[in-house]
């Protein structure tokens, strides 16, 4: 029976009006945690069958989730739909190889369908299979024989001997510091567009320019911190929006390793880690506590997490591929193909696309990065669609935190990055307090905080800056 569309907006119509009462620009916005609960509630009410998957990732860690199902077929879409959903917050959260699946044999058969070299979600089973550097394959089992979870943990930064730089590569502009034992003597910002040029040498060149200015600040170079967009593995870049425009063979003999590289001119170790486990490690130096789950809004929506012994668990924590809007109406993202993701509400393509839907015309040939801009600039000029659009933001986040904690156990969420810049950060947080305190009372004492004006803009390179472990 082809009525899929209709059952499943029909279940979350009476969600829709549940909705925290702020107007929101896009009438649509359904959010994945409201939508889950009223599931479960659903499912525990009508005869149900368990269900369960274990995504394994590198060094056999493994993340599994239980759930139930709808036992009756007719319902077999939404089981589809939350099932899906959840193992690509998963996959994005954690990160896999390889799924281990049971207990709904069409649930599982869907699943394999999508998550093919062929199938909707055509770009995890990709981009899964490349940082891995093996094909990503699912395998129906029993429930009784899925394998268990098995997280890792490894001590992060806190290193501050020596002569040390500091690198953070976002999309729209590119941050270095040079620190001397934990001093900071100098900090630089430089405009670029990686994600727009082809050239790996603009990358490199950009990369060494930077490393150039704080080393002529210090008496030699100790290590070299790196934070940057993208997923790395050994230092190496496995994949990253930076180069989107670098063809795959330019990628594989310059880009790859440029980092590595780099660090060569000065005969210096280096470290490079996601910029969002930067985030959380840079909140974890200045709030002295653990439980962090740190969120970057810039080019894209970055995230890293420290647990309570301030550790990173080696998950890929890339949020913006998660799904937070389960409205058939969400925005798509141009990358992956897929809709309802945090990229499209929690970055700067988030502002614009808020901006657009609410009528703001853009001059022709703005870059996102001046889009921001223009949009930030009318909020500092008292524009009340200004300020409607981070207000609408902030309700997004609120609801998202109450689907991030799901996953992730924090007691303090940090945000920074160009979106948070200005008075926008106040605002985004005031809302997402509002939503949690009104709609999800248990989370109600998670502290949102976002750093002073210049560790927004420079935090992170100096956070990186601790990453190595040197003897001086």
């Amino acid at each position: 029976m082809q009525y899929t569309v209709i059952e499943i907006r029909f279940f979350y119509r009476d969600i829709r009006e549940e909705l925290f009462m702020t107007e929101l620009i896009d009438g649509d916005f359904l959010p994945f945690e409201t939508a889950f609960r009223r599931f479960k509630q659903s499912v525990e009410a009508a005869a149900n069958v368990p269900f369960a998957f274990c995504a394994e990732r590198n060094d056999g860690f493994r993340y599994r989730v239980d759930l139930k199902l709808f036992a009756d077929a007719e319902r077999a879409d939404e089981n589809y739909r939350i099932a899906e959903r959840l193992l690509k917050t998963v996959l994005w959260t954690a990160g896999a190889y390889r799924v281990y699946a049971g207990g709904d044999h069409d649930v599982y058969k869907r699943l394999e369908a999508a998550y093919s070299a062929s199938g909707a979600r055509a770009f995890d089973y990709g981009f899964m299979s490349k940082i891995y550097e093996k094909p990503f394959t699912l395998k129906e089992l029993p429930i009784a024989e899925i394998p268990p979870a098995r997280q890792s943990g490894a001590q992060a930064g806190g290193n501050l001997n020596g002569c040390r730089i500091g690198f953070d590569a976002g999309g729209s502009d590119r941050k270095v510091s040079a620190v001397i034992d934990g001093n900071v003597v100098f900090s630089d910002e430089t405009v670029w567009n990686p994600k727009l040029n082809a050239d790996p040498r603009y990358h490199i060149d950009g990369v060494l320019d930077s490393f150039k200015k704080a080393a002529a600040h210090m008496p030699r170079v100790d290590a070299i911190g790196v934070s940057s967009a993208g997923v790395y593995i050994n230092n190496r870049a496995m994949a990253a929006s930076l180069f989107i425009k670098v063809s795959d063979e330019d990628f594989e003999r310059f880009c790859k390793d440029i980092y590595i590289n780099c660090a060569k001119e000065y005969n210096a170790p280096v470290v490079v880690a996601n910029d969002g486990d930067v985030t959380a490690l840079a909140g974890a130096a200045e709030f002295g506590t653990g439980r962090i789950l740190g969120i970057a809004m810039g080019t894209s929506e970055a995230a890293g997490y420290i647990d309570k012994d301030k550790r990173l668990n080696g998950w890929l924590n890339e949020l913006a591929f998660v799904p937070v809007d389960l409205s058939e109406a969400a925005a798509e993202d141009e990358w992956s193909g897929d809709t309802g993701c945090g990229v499209k509400y929690f970055s700067q393509d988030g502002v614009i696309k808020l901006a657009e839907k609410a009528g703001h015309k853009f001059a022709e040939g703005l870059t996102p990065a001046r889009k921001l801009e223009e949009i930030q600039g009318l909020l500092a000029d008292g524009s009340p669609l200004a300020k409607r659009i981070f207000e609408n933001i902030g309700v997004y986040l609120g609801y998202s935190i109450a689907w991030y904690r799901n996953f992730y156990d924090f007691s303090l969420l940090l945000i920074l990055g160009r979106v948070t810049s200005g008075t926008a950060g106040a605002i985004i947080i005031e809302n997402a307090k509002s939503v949690l305190k009104d709609k999800f009372p248990e989370y109600a004492d998670i502290r949102i905080e976002t750093p002073d004006e210049k560790n927004k803009r420079v935090g992170q390179s100096i956070a990186a800056a601790s990453l190595p472990a040197v003897r001086t």
